[in-house]
Parts: C-alpha cells; sequence; structure tokens
C-alpha cells in the first residue's frame, strides 16, 4: 500500500483525494516553517548573551536561513519532478522537524546555527510544493481563493513573527520558540505518512550539476552580499559584500543562458514569454522588497526614536499581521469574482500612500498612529501579491507549474534581502547626512538623524510603489481555462 502511494496515481484516483485535508496539512507545515524566517528577530539579543556571541556571528541565524531557502527553491522545480508529493512533503518536514530539534536543545551557537540550516533545507522544499499541488488540484476558476489562503500563510506567519517572538521571550525562553513548533512538525509529518497521497506527474528528469553550482552560486552569492551589506557588516564598501555580489550576478546571467540551451532546464525560463506571469514577478518583487523592509526599518525607529519596548514593538505591528491574514482568503473571492486589475489598482495606490505618509514620522509619532499606517500597508500587500501571482500563474500552461512555483517563491526570497539592503543602506546614508558636521552628536542629535534616515529609505520606497503603480494599468485577467483531468481533485 505505501508503495502503491508513492507511485503517480491514476486520474481517476486524483479525482476521488480530499482537496481540503491535503491542503490543510500543507499549510499548516508551511506556516511554521515560514514563521521561523522572523520569529528570531527579537530574540538575537537574548540569544547572544546565551552564547556569549556578536551580532555579527548572530545575524547568521535569519541571513543564513534565507540563504539555504534562496538556494534550494530553485532545485525545487527537479525535485518535484523526480519525487512524488507524498516523499518530498515527509522529507521537508522531516528536516524542519529534525533542524527545530536541534536548534532547541542547542548546547553551543554552532548546533543553533546548524539547526537554522537544516530548518531552512525543509521550508526551501515544502513551499514550492504546496504552490505546485494548489495549481496541480485546483481549477483556474477557484484558484484565487485558495491562493489567498495561502497568502494568509506567507503572508501573516513572518508578519506575526516578531509578536510571538516578543511574547514567548519576555515569559519563557528563547528555546521555546522552537520547542513549541516539534509537535506540530510530529503531527504533520504522522499525517503525511498515513494518508498523503501523490497529485503531481513524476517524471524522472536528469538534473544538471553545472546549473545546480551556478543556481547556488547566483542566488546564494546574491542574498549573501546584500544581507551583508544590510546587516551593517562592512556596508556596500566591505570586498567580501561586493564580490559576492558581483559573483552572484555573473553566475545567474550564466544559469540563464545554460537553461535556455538545456533539452530539460532545471528552471525553464521560457515561463518569462508569458507577458502577465513575467508582469507579476515585477509587481511581487517591489510589494516584498517593501514588505520585508519596512519589517526591519519600522521596528528601528519604534526601539530607537520612540523608546518602545521589544514587547510594545511586537503588539504594535500585530494589528497589521492580523488584518492581513484575515483579508488574504477574502481578496482570493474577490479575485475570482472580479480579475486582478479590480484588487492590484486600489491596492497600489493605498501602498503608494501609506509609504508616503510614513515618510512624515518623527519623535511626536503615537502608536496608534503607527497602527493604523502598518495596518494600511498590510491590507495593500494582501490586495496586491496573491491576486498578482494568481494571476501571473494561470497563464503558464500545467507542465510549466513547478518552473514558475519556484522562480516566483526563489525572486520573492531574493528581493526581500535586496529591500532589506537596500532600505537599511538609504536609511544609514540620511543618518551621515544629518549628522555631518556634529563632531559629537549628542543623544537627541542621533535621534533624529534616525527618524531622517527613516525618512530616506521610505521615500525610496515611494519610488518603488509610485513603479508598480504604473505597471498595474498593464495588468490583464488571464483567460480562465479548464483545468486538467488530473488535477481538479474534490473540495
Amino acid at each position: 500500500m505505501r508503495k502503491e502511494q508513492d507511485q503517480t496515481i491514476a486520474t481517476d484516483e486524483i479525482q476521488k483525494i480530499k482537496v481540503v485535508p491535503l491542503l490543510a496539512v500543507l499549510l499548516s507545515g508551511a506556516f511554521v516553517a515560514i514563521l521561523n524566517e522572523t520569529l528570531l528577530n527579537v530574540a538575537i539579543l537574548p540569544i547572544m548573551k546565551a552564547f556569549g556571541v556578536e551580532a555579527s556571528t548572530a545575524q547568521w541565524l535569519t541571513t543564513g536561513y534565507l540563504l539555504v531557502v534562496a538556494v534550494l527553491v530553485p532545485v525545487s522545480a527537479f525535485l518535484i519532478q523526480r519525487y512524488t508529493t507524498r516523499q518530498l512533503f515527509i522529507a521537508s518536514m522531516s528536516l524542519f522537524g529534525i533542524g527545530t530539534a536541534i536548534a532547541g536543545f542547542a548546547p553551543v551557537f554552532a548546533f543553533l546555527l546548524l539547526g537554522r540550516i537544516i530548518q531552512a533545507a525543509g521550508t526551501g522544499i515544502l513551499i514550492p510544493l504546496l504552490m505546485n499541488v494548489i495549481l496541480a488540484v485546483i481549477p483556474p476558476e477557484r484558484r484565487g481563493r485558495v491562493m489567498g489562503v495561502l497568502g494568509l500563510v506567507i503572508m501573516f506567519a513572518p508578519a506575526i513573527g516578531p509578536t510571538v517572538s516578543g511574547l514567548i521571550i519576555d515569559y519563557l525562553s528563547w528555546r521555546w520558540l522552537f520547542l513549541f513548533v516539534i509537535p506540530i512538525a510530529i503531527i504533520s509529518i504522522w499525517y503525511g505518512i498515513v494518508s498523503l497521497k501523490n497529485v503531481t506527474e513524476v517524471t524522472n528528469p536528469k538534473i544538471d550539476l553545472l546549473s545546480m553550482v551556478l543556481s547556488t552560486l547566483g542566488f546564494g552569492g546574491i542574498v549573501f552580499g546584500f544581507s551583508s551589506a544590510g546587516e551593517g557588516s562592512g556596508g556596500w564598501t566591505d570586498p567580501i559584500v561586493f564580490t559576492t555580489i558581483a559573483v552572484g550576478f555573473v553566475a545567474l546571467l550564466w544559469f540563464v543562458i545554460r537553461q535556455r540551451h538545456l533539452e530539460t532546464p532545471m528552471l525553464d525560463m521560457r515561463v518569462f514569454a508569458y507577458p502577465m506571469f513575467s508582469l507579476a514577478i515585477v509587481l511581487m518583487m517591489i510589494v516584498m522588497m517593501t514588505m520585508f523592509a519596512t519589517m526591519i526599518v519600522m521596528p528601528m525607529f519604534l526601539l530607537n526614536v520612540l523608546a518602545f519596548s521589544a514587547v510594545t514593538v511586537g503588539l504594535v505591528m500585530l494589528p497589521g499581521g492580523l488584518i492581513n491574514g484575515a483579508i488574504s482568503p477574502v481578496m482570493g473571492y474577490l479575485f475570482d469574482k472580479f480579475g486582478p486589475r479590480w484588487l492590484l489598482l486600489p491596492g497600489i495606490v493605498m501602498m503608494t500612500l501609506t509609504v508616503f505618509l510614513f515618510r512624515s514620522l518623527d519623535s511626536g509619532a503615537t502608536p496608534v498612529t503607527i497602527i493604523i499606517l502598518h495596518s494600511l500597508l498590510m491590507v495593500s500587500v494582501a490586495m496586491v501579491m496573491m491576486p498578482a501571482q494568481t494571476n501571473g500563474l494561470n497563464q503558464l500552461p500545467p507542465h510549466l507549474y513547478p518552473h514558475g512555483a519556484a522562480i516566483a517563491n526563489t525572486l520573492m526570497q531574493v528581493s526581500g534581502a535586496i529591500g532589506t539592503a537596500l532600505f537599511i543602506t538609504i536609511m544609514t546614508m540620511g543618518e551621515q547626512k544629518f549628522l555631518a558636521g556634529i563632531a559629537q552628536p549628542s543623544q537627541a542629535e542621533k535621534t533624529a538623524a534616525l527618524a531622517a534616515g527613516v525618512e530616506h529609505s521610505f521615500t525610496f520606497g515611494f519610488a518603488l510603489s509610485l513603479i508598480a503603480l504604473i505597471l498595474a494599468f498593464f495588468v490583464r485577467r488571464v483567460a480562465t481555462t479548464p483545468a486538467p483531468d488530473k488535477g481538479e481533485g474534490t473540495l
């Protein structure tokens, strides 16, 4: 029976699959996996004290996680075609669970970092797998609402990460950030072993080793370089930073050229021949750059300019995350009913105005003002992300689903790292400009300088939002085509 489940099942058998339980277990696993991307943001300081490490070392807990995910996601297109849904889910959640246990009981920092890397390996496989399963079992006319639920996971989980982290650290220990997750991982693995079936076509493609190396150097180098610059470990003048970024872009260019000449490419670049997919990728990258950068810049502003505590910062940013999660499924339903443009245009207008208002924040800003602006930003993110992504993926033929999902997820990770680095760099430049000519600035002057730097960074975000607004006018609804028989399933 187990062996039979691990094989590609026939069309009539796939049609009997209950989609809701299938998606429920995949979404629950994905939620805790993505939650870990930002779960340690507030825990870095206690971890530094516990293990006696510097900030430049501790930041690898976040940078390393993003780096491994960025490296593995491109490989996911190959893995999804090579192995069954059941095999990949069990493998990814097992890796995530093992990594979580290692991190939770880590006696030294090296073991904690190892646990995070193993966690990331599971996440890098799981997220594209989930998206590909949705494309396989949900027909185009119903994908919007399901992708809206996926939006709840992808956008809501990292949004509440700092809040959850702040509360747990305040009342328990940073180790509980991992210990609470272990039972969820075990339950997900058990369900996968007992009842998960395959819903994708196994084609047994060949892997091109050079493509894998180039992908690792390309995406890994870009994420590492931009993350290092954004973390402030030497800035853009650090030889390691600009060298890794340069190597990353050269390797990525070589990777793209090679894929165009391979009979079975690791990532099929023909997905960019579909205009709505290409447009969706650019819009998603701009939104991810803005959102991830805001999640870094705003806590710094709240902690250092408004003098909020870590728990207060988490609570101030919580409503936006909750609202984003609540309305993401609604946006998916509205997408199915009205198409992308009626959501994208108002959403990007709202994002543009909100980012513009972020520019005016100063030391007199109230928590209510921050909550309102952050909530509006997260509403706009929900109105843009999933409609754009769903519309873009809908234009692809089924055999390109794994490649489109892998490329979308990879570029989302890369754009998050790039956006964070750019916003932090522009903020730092704004601080330096404000303090120019002041030999020994007072604390009040340093605080005012940071506020000026935040204004500069959001001015850049406002310019990005205007670009997204112009592009949104070119988005059109993709004609809905019947889903392949093998992928409709039953709700």
